[in-house]
């Protein structure tokens, strides 16, 4: 900023108040006032006062002014949440074939109605849903204020097992039964025996299992033909499966291992044809393809005891029979004792359910008798 020089006039003294500082050549130096001054004492006097003033309290006082704060924040939150603007009215169900949409929404509403669409758990709202029997997934999203939008993805049909009493109920991948089969309801090629009806986790991933094996045996099985000639297939044990043919051939059984199914069922079942006209034909009650392979291994025809002895010059057919006469016994006696050893367990089985109704029952009568001797001791006796 450039200074002015002022030039005193004749008459007036040179050192009055108001006057700015006098050179060597007479003249007075007159220097501008600061105005930064200025616009402090016009408009940052009450901020600076504030600041200033914050600056002064205590390290205390601003952690309470703090969680006054958030306290304030957070109870804003939850009345705003909890408030009847967030109160569901809507759900939008998309996705069902199966399931019932009211069911859907009774479930829904149930589980939000309490906290609002704002506050709802959608993640266990999802978990809550997938318990309704055909529900496979639920995805649940948000649509505010007031309304839930549910996609549910359905279980699918795979395969048909035959359970323990004989009922006929369809199940998923995952194993899990979807209800019985109906008399409208497109049958399947074959059903499934060997169920494990436990309940337990184990149990669930056994039959996760047999439902693979099922669906790999339908998918060579078809291919090749054969799912007609099939009635159902034992999947007891997983390594050795089983077989029972359909129609005329409805008593016998195939077994075939643990791979390689559809290779080996056709090679039993043309076993079985070539051997039809011979006289061990009729007799016949298992084949045994779990050891054939492409390697030449022998396809072995099991025959009932009744079955007539053949000499060695039978042809080939009928030379098998009796060349696997002694297997088949052996496998026939190793299935009886298979059976009965599962018969004696169930039997011990039951004895101990018996023998534990027994105790509880003679428990509940001790009890009871406990109970009324000091009923009895707590009368109050007649006088006189």
């Amino acid at each position: 900023m450039k200074e002015q020089v002022v030039t005193p006039r004749a008459g007036r003294s040179s050192g009055g108040a108001g006057g700015g500082a006098r050179s060597r050549s007479g003249e007075v130096v007159q220097r501008p006032a600061r105005r930064n001054r200025q616009a402090s004492a016009r408009g940052g006097g009450s901020n600076s006062g504030l600041r200033k003033a914050i600056g002064y309290l205590p390290l205390v006082t601003k952690v309470v002014l703090a969680v006054v704060a958030g306290v304030l924040v957070f109870a804003g939150y939850r009345a705003a949440a909890s408030a009847s603007f967030f109160q569901v009215r809507s759900v939008d169900v998309a996705g069902t074939t199966r399931v019932s949409p009211d069911e859907v929404k009774m479930v829904v509403r149930r589980a939000v109605q309490p906290v609002g669409v704002w506050r709802a758990d959608l993640d266990a709202l999802s978990h809550e849903l997938e318990r309704i029997p055909w529900v496979r997934r639920a995805i649940v999203s948000r649509v505010l204020p007031d309304g839930l939008r549910v996609r549910i993805v359905e279980r699918e049909q795979r395969a048909v097992v035959r359970t323990s009493e004989g009922r006929l109920v369809w199940v998923d991948d995952d194993a899990v039964a979807l209800g019985a089969l109906q008399s409208n309801d497109k049958m399947p090629p074959f059903f499934i025996r060997g169920w494990d009806e436990s309940g337990t986790a184990a149990a669930r991933e056994e039959n996760r299992a047999r439902v693979e094996k099922y669906l790999e045996m339908l998918g060579e099985w078809s291919n090749l033909g054969l799912t007609e000639r099939v009635s159902e297939v034992n999947l007891i044990d997983l390594t050795d499966v089983r077989v029972q043919l359909a129609g005329d051939d409805s008593q016998i059984e195939v077994r075939i291992g643990r791979e390689n199914f559809g290779n080996r069922l056709q090679r039993a079942l043309m076993k079985l044809d070539e051997s039809r006209a011979t006289p061990v034909g009729p007799y016949i009650t298992y084949i045994d393809a779990s050891r054939w392979m492409k390697s030449g291994d022998s396809v072995v025809l099991g025959r009932s005891p009744s079955a007539p002895n053949l000499s060695a010059g039978s042809n080939s057919a009928e030379a098998d029979a009796v060349r696997e006469d002694k297997s088949t016994r052996s496998a026939t006696a190793s299935d009886t004792a298979a059976e009965r050893k599962k018969k004696t367990e169930e039997t011990s089985a039951r004895a101990r359910r018996d023998e534990k109704k027994k105790s509880d029952k003679k428990d509940a009568e001790k009890k009871e008798r406990a109970a009324d001797n000091a009923r009895g001791q707590s009368r109050p006796r007649r006088v006189g």
